[in-house]
């Protein structure tokens, strides 16, 4: 019973110890159950967040050490040969997957473009649909008062003037929803007319300064848009900023844009580990990021404002930028 318990203590082998054995054992005697063995180490390669560079470094110290004790031409290209092998099977989970967060990529990018369809469809109807409705109404209201006396027709006057705020409202709505400039002039516009409207309405002081011009594909001006969107509505009303700063240029391979304020902060790893806190803006933000091959950064602190870096490759932001209309 003691040896039993000590043999249940034993332990774990290291990945790279567990790694060394099994490629010797595969090495040396072949077969279908060592090859099993490097493929659940591959899964566990995964569970342990090793990178690829990691695993090819280990796996060229183990072969060098092979090869250093093997000797002869022959059986060093046999070597050669059984790690090549040991290294395929090692990998193939990697590749399984790639090919799973690929097709969740496609997946995710087909869902926010059917979104973005659906709310320019809905943008739309309100604009022209409402605003259709109203011109109706106000005509009406124009019949109605030719036939009143002067009193009421001041009353039809004072309606007239809140259906006018109505239609405004309405329109300023359907225009943040899915603002015609983005897809006429392209994303920075958009976020200039957006931050003037955010700016209006919070009294939030905000700036935006680019050193790049032209357009992107479809996809990633949405997608930027979106979040520049979700950070200025969360510093209007969570941040407590007096001001925005928006800074957009090209550094090396990547573009970036950058979002400051001068708000309250917060504490990054209390949010990031409480997912009730983290909530839909955080997660849909990253999502969006994920879909185009994007990073976020976020770099805050309790009562020294926020900032967020979103980055881009140069190979997704120079993509083909013809948009489907």
């Amino acid at each position: 019973m003691k040896a039993a318990a000590k043999r249940s203590m034993k332990p774990r082998e290291t990945f790279e110890e567990e790694y060394r054995a099994a490629l010797s054992n595969y090495a040396r005697h072949g077969g279908e159950a060592a090859l099993d063995r490097a493929y659940e180490l591959g899964r566990r390669a995964i569970a342990e967040k090793k990178t690829l560079m990691e695993i090819a470094s280990l796996h060229h110290q183990a072969l060098h050490g092979m090869l250093a004790d093997a000797g002869e031409t022959a059986r060093c290209k046999e070597l050669v040969a059984a790690a090549a092998d040991f290294l395929a099977e090692i990998l193939s989970p990697f590749e399984m997957a790639q090919r799973g967060v690929q097709d969740a990529i496609a997946a995710l990018r087909q869902f926010n473009e059917t979104l973005e369809e659906e709310i320019k469809r809905i943008a739309y109807g309100v604009h022209d649909e409402a605003g259709q409705i109203l011109v109706a109404v106000h005509l009406a209201l124009a019949d109605l008062a030719r036939e009143l006396p002067e009193r009421q027709k001041e009353q039809v006057g004072r309606i007239e003037e809140l259906l006018q705020q109505v239609e405004g409202q309405l329109r300023r709505y359907s225009h943040e929803l899915r603002p015609t400039v983005l897809d006429d002039l392209g994303w920075i516009p958009a976020i200039r007319f957006l931050a003037e409207g955010v700016s209006k309405r919070a009294h939030l002081a905000i700036r935006v300064k680019t050193t790049i011009a032209g357009r992107l594909p479809g996809a990633v001006e949405t997608a930027l848009y979106r979040i520049v969107q979700e950070v200025l509505t969360n510093a209007a009303k969570h941040a407590k900023a007096s001001q925005v700063w928006i800074r957009i240029s090209r550094k090396k391979s990547r573009l970036c844009c950058s979002i400051e304020d001068d708000g309250v902060g917060f504490d990054i790893q209390a949010v990031q580990s409480d997912w009730r806190r983290r909530g839909l803006g955080l997660i849909g933000m990253q999502e969006r990021l994920n879909a185009i091959g994007g990073t976020l950064s976020i770099d805050s602190a309790p009562g020294q404002g926020t900032r967020l870096i979103i980055q881009l490759p140069t190979e997704v932001s120079n993509a083909n930028p013809r948009r489907t209309r």
